[in-house]
């Protein structure tokens, strides 16, 4: 690295990582090594095209690291200056917005930036998924439930918006319909115990009697478990 023999580094660290895999020496050595390229290839950007989306996504990125949300917002809507219909964007503004102290506007302005993103990406399921989390906030089970079927849909293995969809039709007296979704979550997620009660009442509510105890008793068994690891005691040992 000294010698900016970059090549025969990155060389050098897999040949250590493949005969020494746990070996602390070497995770350390490998730590620096990393993070060094990392901090010249930041610097090459910055120098090599410092107008570019890249530079200016990357100061973005750092200045969420320290809590400066109004100038990472500006990085970004500099970028959006440059190219409009850059996809990704609008998303990382939004997660901005909501991750800044709130004030009264912000759910709508984070409401703006998700829908701006999918006007753009409608492929992108975090979007739909953040829009379906806003619109559960309000109560508003109508607009919750479109936004997140469309983010299960377009990841099916996305566990929050399964969750999201099962507990928005749940709310919404739709019981039937919230079933599907909150299997498919407990088996992706088993050791959630909101996952397990909220299944039980959808299985509960559709005459399912035999499977929503079945539910209750992982629930309780899980915050049972849940307890006993928040006290230092080992949820394992014999009672």
């Amino acid at each position: 690295m000294a010698l900016q023999q970059e090549d025969v580094a990155l060389n050098a660290l897999i040949a250590l990582r493949h005969v020494f895999p746990t070996d602390p020496d070497v995770l350390y050595v490998e730590t620096h090594a990393y993070s060094d390229l990392s901090t010249r290839a930041a610097g090459e950007l910055a120098t090599k095209a410092p107008d570019s989306y890249q530079a200016h996504e990357l100061d973005a990125e750092a200045l969420e690291e320290q809590g400066k949300w109004d100038e990472a917002e500006g990085q970004y809507r500099t970028i959006l200056q440059q190219n409009p219909s850059m996809p990704g964007i609008h998303f990382r503004i939004g997660r901005l917005i909501l991750s800044r102290p709130p004030n009264a506007t912000t759910p709508q302005d984070a409401r703006v930036e998700f829908e701006a993103e999918l006007k753009i990406d409608p492929g992108n399921a975090g979007a739909e998924y953040v829009l379906g989390e806003l619109a559960a906030g309000d109560q508003n089970w109508s607009e919750a439930i479109p936004h997140f079927s469309r983010a299960v849909k377009l990841d099916p293995t996305f566990t929050d918006a399964l969750r999201g969809l099962g507990m928005a039709y749940n709310s919404n007296q739709q019981f039937d319909q919230a079933v599907a979704p909150l299997e498919s979550y407990v088996k992706f997620v088993p050791d959630d115990p909101a996952g397990h009660y909220q299944l039980a009442i959808a299985y509960a509510r559709t005459g399912k009697k035999d499977l929503a105890t079945q539910q209750m008793a992982l629930q309780r068994e899980l915050d049972a478990k849940a307890r006993k690891m928040h006290d230092g005691q080992d949820p394992n040992a014999p009672r």
